[in-house]
């Protein structure tokens, strides 16, 4: 009897196993519960100055990462999501402003071709991941199935719902692989987001920036917040960790992007630039006419 109870216990817990829930129930207890705050406090920057150097020390940092990242042939995926004209394009240009072009790159993400739509969701972004001592960039990205296609029921309800163990099964795979992930959501008030809307109408060179779809998504704003704050339970783990950005004051919300990818990338790798080459030294040494005397600068 005994025994036959064992073989029981064996067999629940084999299935329990296969069915997942062990899984997801082991990401929830090591990740911490992130809502959409509904207050927005002032920004600490008083004035342009101060601002401008925090984001220039942040950029140097940053600088130095991708070159550590480089050199050790690490490799790093920064996710932005948010709302549309909350800083995301603002905020990805005083990343890549100081980067080596060729270590960096974005991805622009947009709704998917016909052949795209005809297969996985996440078919397109595999042809995106970082290459050893690289650093991607997704500008929207693989959380559109849990967002966009979930509010505009582009997606079955099973689409979707399958969707957070899918982007989670990615993640993890990436992380298991060696990819640094970043993630960050652009969050700011519908007042604030009405007002930039009024900018870019009333200003000729910004004006592109507004779109029909645009317009149409304001209007769904609280089923977006409930499919946001959905995304960040279901998806905020302990390998890809989600980070909301305050971003209804533009100067604090770039210098807190730089800020969290900074602290993000940086952990537990080395930034120190690695020692030259010795025979290198000596031949450029001998080549050059120069001293080895390290320089001042």
């Amino acid at each position: 009897m005994v025994l036959l109870e064992r073989v029981l216990l064996c067999i629940k817990i084999q299935k329990f196993l296969r069915s997942g829930e062990y899984v997801e129930s082991e990401r929830q207890q090591v990740v911490s519960k992130l809502t959409l705050q509904q207050e927005f406090p002032p920004s600490r920057f008083e004035d342009k100055q101060t601002y401008k150097a925090e984001e220039k020390a942040l950029q140097k940092q940053l600088f130095d990462v991708q070159q550590a990242y480089f050199h050790q042939n690490r490799r790093a995926l920064i996710i932005f999501e948010g709302w549309d004209a909350s800083g995301k394009g603002g905020a990805i240009r005083r990343i890549t402003e100081k980067l080596d072009p060729r270590g960096v790159r974005v991805l622009a993400v947009s709704k998917p071709d016909e052949l795209e739509q005809a297969k996985h969701f996440l078919y397109r972004f595999w042809h995106h991941i970082p290459a050893p001592g690289n650093i991607t960039i997704f500008d929207r990205s693989h959380y559109g199935r849990v967002l966009v296609e979930r509010v505009d029921q582009l997606a079955t309800d099973a689409q979707w719902q399958r969707g957070y163990q899918e982007i989670n099964e990615f993640e993890e795979t990436l992380h298991n692989s060696g990819v640094r992930i970043v993630k960050l959501f652009m969050h700011i008030s519908a007042a604030e987001q009405r007002k930039r809307f009024e900018e870019r109408l009333r200003n000729p060179y910004k004006r592109w920036k507004l779109t029909a779809e645009d317009l149409h998504n304001s209007k769904q704003r609280n089923r977006y917040v409930t499919a946001i704050n959905d995304m960040f339970a279901k998806t905020n783990t302990s390998f890809a960790p989600w980070k909301i950005i305050d971003g209804e004051h533009k100067w604090q919300a770039r210098v807190s992007v730089l800020c969290a990818i900074v602290d993000g990338l940086s952990k537990d790798v080395d930034i120190v630039p690695p020692p030259l080459d010795e025979n290198l030294i000596e031949m450029a040494i001998k080549q050059l006419n120069i001293s080895d005397e390290p320089s001042e600068l």
